[in-house]
């Protein structure tokens, strides 16, 4: 049995970047599973060096900031709209 947990994404998370407030963890989890990614399938996604998702789990504990690019690639793929276009 599966247990789908599903986070709302704030608004203000899915703005261009001069009105950007960063997401949390749960947010940045929630757009990776609503992408359809596992943590090596974003990270190739994302283009970053280390494969094997580290990177996306200091943002999702908070021990990173995520960057506008990457947060802004996950959004669409999640499809949640180009946010630097609102």
């Amino acid at each position: 049995m599966t247990i789908e947990v599903q986070i709302k994404i704030r608004p203000e998370c899915l703005q261009p970047a001069v009105s950007w407030m960063e997401p949390t963890g749960a947010e940045i989890q929630e757009v990776i599973r609503l992408a359809g990614f596992s943590g090596r399938q974003a990270a190739d996604f994302l283009g970053l060096a280390d494969k094997s998702g580290r990177q996306l789990r200091r943002w999702i504990s908070g021990d990173a900031g995520i960057p506008y690019s990457a947060w802004a690639m996950l959004c669409a793929a999640a499809g949640l709209g180009q946010i630097w276009e609102c």
